[in-house]
């Protein structure tokens, strides 16, 4: 994005893509227990999460959305934009050791309010979409 003359960053245009990839640790998923507050036992208790329709244990729905801010705050729309909402669907469990790719699109641009709003996907290495939905962004 350029600067526009007022020394405003210009908006993104409509199919401007950015990423972010990461592999789900045990650290991972225990940090992010403590952080979030959330220590639900399919998450960390092997023995409890054996026995849901999952069969194993299941990183948090919202650390991998954490990804998708990530792309939004750092690289699409970037540093200083503020999320105005996100829709999301969780589609396939993902598991330690999975490495997901949290992908922004946009698809849409506001220029007079300078809001965009992106698709946002997480996919798991084989492919898999785990997570899909949209976010929009205030620039």
């Amino acid at each position: 994005m350029s600067q526009t003359n007022e020394g405003t960053k210009a908006l993104p245009q409509i199919g401007a893509r950015a990423e972010y990839v990461r592999t789900i640790t045990e650290d991972d998923i225990v940090h992010f227990a403590e952080v979030s507050g959330d220590h639900n036992p399919v998450h960390l208790d092997a023995e409890y999460a054996a026995r849901t329709p999952f069969g194993s244990r299941i990183a948090h729905g919202m650390l991998s959305v954490s990804f998708i801010s990530a792309v939004l705050g750092n690289n699409l729309p970037g540093p200083g934009a503020i999320y105005l909402g996100q829709t999301l669907k969780f589609l396939a469990p993902v598991r330690i050791g999975d490495t997901i790719t949290a992908s922004v699109e946009v698809i849409g641009v506001r220029e007079e309010k300078r809001i965009v709003t992106l698709r946002t996907d997480c996919t798991n290495q084989q492919g898999t979409v785990v997570i899909t939905g949209e976010a929009v962004m205030k620039c």
